[in-house]
């Protein structure tokens, strides 16, 4: 099987490449992958054109603008990356009849409530949320595709690592209350992998147990018994763009179909590259 991973300098596209089995093709854009192809996303002709030389019989686009606030500032340039490169990832597959699996965010919804499941409407408050929706709706035009949704993707960074490496040099962690369903790039990909032998479309929640930043801060500081202190707020300083409250995320359809576990806190905690 052949298979194209589409951002695979990122969190998530570094764990596939160790995980996934077959003929694997990894495309890259800034931070250079051994092995790899770099390819601007934003040269819409030759992504398609890449594309349909290789001839991949599954793609897996992880490639995402995902810095909340630059996209609240660039919006031109994460429409290109989120929306519009996908409608040509979505017009290649077609051609080639490629399996497609698109990996998108709980930031499409609002936050009002939490535990978005997959037929929930989406109503995003930021334009990286909007961003990431548009893709989505390309991707759902092509028949033979399926959206993983999922939130707080985390590796060697995000907010799980920089609580890490802050307690543990006895600095303040500022954590925002609201809540989310934080995972590890490697138990999503370990997810998405085994996906790709199911061939399901539409739309599937991958992500972890739902957690509000504060408690996720108390779990590592006390698993890893470290010195720092927590701090409670209601926005982090500096943000530009709104943040959802809780954009947790029902993962109760992804538990029903995936044998491995994805979403307990500890097992993704042991994860984490610090």
């Amino acid at each position: 099987m052949r298979i194209l991973t589409i951002g695979a300098s990122g969190q998530l596209g570094l764990e596939l490449s160790g995980i996934l089995k077959g003929e694997i093709i990894k495309v890259y854009n800034t931070k250079e992958v051994q092995g790899g192809y770099k390819l601007d996303l934003t040269n819409y002709s030759t992504v398609e054109d890449f594309i349909i030389k290789k001839r991949p019989d599954v793609i897996i686009n992880t490639a995402s603008l995902t810095d909340v606030d630059k996209c609240e500032v660039e919006k031109a340039e994460t429409f290109t990356v989120n929306a519009e490169a996908v409608k040509h990832i979505v017009r290649a597959s077609r051609v080639i009849e490629a399996y497609l699996i698109h990996i998108s965010t709980d930031y499409v919804f609002d936050g009002e409530r939490g535990l978005y499941n997959e037929g929930d409407l989406p109503n995003p408050i930021n334009y990286y949320g909007l961003s990431k929706l548009l893709g989505e709706t390309y991707a759902l035009s092509y028949d033979d595709s399926l959206i993983v949704r999922t939130s707080g993707v985390f590796r060697h960074k995000g907010f799980p690592v920089y609580v890490y490496k802050t307690l543990k040099e006895g600095k303040e962690v500022s954590a925002f209350k609201g809540y989310y369903s934080p995972i590890s790039a490697r138990k999503l990909a370990e997810a998405i992998s085994e996906l790709i032998q199911y061939r399901k479309t539409g739309i599937l929640n991958v992500a972890g147990e739902r957690i509000s930043r504060v408690d996720l801060a108390m779990k590592i500081k006390d698993k890893f018994n470290l010195s720092g202190s927590i701090k409670e707020v209601d926005y982090v300083k500096g943000w530009i763009a709104r943040r959802p409250f809780d954009s947790s995320l029902d993962i109760s359809k992804a538990k029903k179909v995936l044998s491995v576990d994805f979403y307990s806190l500890d097992e993704n905690l042991h994860y984490m590259v610090v």
